[in-house]
C-alpha cells in the first residue's frame, strides 16, 4: 500500500504533466523527420492500411468478410478529475476505430502512473473512467500493461472489425466533395484555460461532454456510397487533419472559416491568451502548406491549429450525400455537425474567410 501520501493532499493531475490530451502529440513535422530514419519489413498484402498516409489506425484483412482494425492512443492528463481523465482518454482511443468505419470489439489498457505521488484511489478512478466508457461502447478491457512513470499516462489499445470493402481511409477524398465536421473546435483552448484556472464550470462541462462523446456515426457512415474519406480531428488540429486529407488525395481542401462551429467560450478564451503550445508547434510543422485570407488574425491561426482531444469526425462526401451524412450525425446527438468546406483541384489547405 502507498502509505507515503496518506496525509498529503493529492496534487492536481494537470500539475504533473508537461502537456495534456492530444496536445502531447509530437509535432507532425518532427514526427515525419523521425520516421524517415526508420525502415520496416516488407508490407504484406493483407495489410490494407499502414503508416503510408498517417491514417487513424492500421487495418489487416482476415478473410473475405472481415478486416481487423488496430490502434493505440494514450496521453497525460487534460483535466484534474481522475474519473473524467479516464473517460476522455478512453473515448479518444476508441475514436480511431470509428474513424476507419469500424466497430470496436476489445481494448487493452496502457497505464503509467507515479505511484509514489498519486493516491492509489486516484489511479483507480482513472481506470474506472476508462472502464465505464468501454462498457458504453460495448467492449471489454481484456488486459494491458502498467508501469511506474514520472507523469500520469493513460490510454488504450483498441481493436475493431470492418468489412474490407467498407474501410474508410483518409486518402479517398475526391474533387467536388463536401466536408462535414462532427464536433465543434476549441477543446485545446479550454484545456489551456483549465490549466490557468480560467475555465468556469459551464466551460468545463461542455468540454467534458464533447470529449466523452463516442464517434459512433463512423460505423454508420462506412456503408454509405459517396462517403469517400473519413478521419478524426485530434492533436494536429483542424488544419493538420484537413491537410492529411488533401495530401492523401492529392487535392486542395478549402475550409469555410465562418462555417466552422466553435466550443462556446473558445474564441473569447483564446483572445485572453489561453492557447496551447501545441498550436504553435503545429503551425511550424505545416503552416507553409496553408493559404490564409487577408486579415486572418493570430488568434484565428491558433484556433485553426488548436489540438483537439477526442475531436469530431471529418467526412469527405459527394454533395448528394450531405443531407444523409448530417442526418446520421444529428440523429446520434451531434447537434453541431455541419458543412465546413470542400475539396477542389490543387494542393494544400486554403482558408476562406
Amino acid at each position: 500500500m502507498n502509505t507515503s501520501q496518506t496525509n498529503t493532499p493529492a496534487p492536481r493531475l494537470t500539475s504533473l504533466s508537461h502537456g495534456g490530451g492530444c496536445g502531447c502529440k509530437i509535432a507532425p513535422g518532427v514526427l515525419r523527420d523521425i520516421l524517415q530514419s526508420t525502415h520496416g519489413m516488407a508490407v504484406p498484402e493483407q495489410l490494407l492500411v499502414g503508416i503510408e498516409t498517417a491514417d487513424d489506425a492500421a487495418v489487416y484483412q482476415l478473410n473475405e468478410h472481415q478486416a481487423l482494425i488496430a490502434t493505440t492512443d494514450f496521453f497525460m492528463p487534460i483535466v484534474d478529475d481522475p474519473y473524467d481523465f479516464g473517460r476522455i482518454a478512453a473515448t479518444n482511443a476508441i475514436s480511431d476505430v470509428y474513424a476507419m468505419g469500424g466497430t470496436p470489439i476489445m481494448a487493452l489498457g496502457i497505464v503509467g502512473m507515479p505511484v509514489n505521488v498519486l493516491p492509489l484511489q486516484t489511479i483507480g478512478r482513472i481506470l474506472q473512467g476508462g472502464q465505464d466508457v468501454c462498457r458504453d461502447a460495448g467492449i471489454p478491457i481484456a488486459g494491458g500493461h502498467t508501469i511506474d512513470s514520472v507523469e500520469p499516462i493513460y490510454g488504450l489499445v483498441v481493436m475493431g472489425l470492418v468489412h474490407p470493402s467498407r474501410v474508410k481511409r483518409n486518402n479517398g477524398a475526391q474533387v467536388g466533395d463536401v466536408l462535414v465536421l462532427g464536433k465543434p473546435i476549441g477543446v485545446g483552448v479550454l484545456s489551456a484555460a483549465l490549466k490557468k484556472e480560467m475555465l468556469d464550470d459551464a466551460g468545463y462541462q461542455e468540454m467534458l461532454r464533447l470529449t466523452t462523446q463516442l464517434n459512433r456515426p463512423g460505423t454508420a457512415l462506412a456503408p454509405l456510397e459517396g462517403v469517400h474519406a473519413l478521419t478524426d480531428v485530434t492533436g494536429f488540429g483542424l488544419a493538420g487533419h484537413a491537410l492529411e486529407l488533401a495530401r492523401g488525395a492529392q487535392c486542395q481542401v478549402e475550409i469555410d472559416w465562418p462555417a466552422v462551429s466553435w466550443v462556446t467560450q473558445a474564441q473569447a478564451l483564446a483572445q485572453k491568451g489561453c492557447i496551447t503550445g501545441a498550436s504553435a508547434r503545429n503551425w511550424a510543422s505545416y503552416g507553409h502548406e496553408i493559404e490564409l485570407p487577408p486579415g486572418f488574425s493570430a488568434v484565428d491561426q491558433a484556433l485553426l491549429t488548436d489540438p483537439q482531444t477526442s475531436g469530431g469526425l471529418l467526412v469527405s462526401c459527394a454533395p448528394e450525400r450531405v443531407s444523409e451524412v448530417l442526418n446520421i450525425f444529428h440523429t446520434a446527438g451531434f447537434s453541431q455537425a455541419g458543412v465546413v468546406g470542400q475539396v477542389q483541384s490543387g494542393a494544400g489547405l486554403k482558408i476562406r474567410a
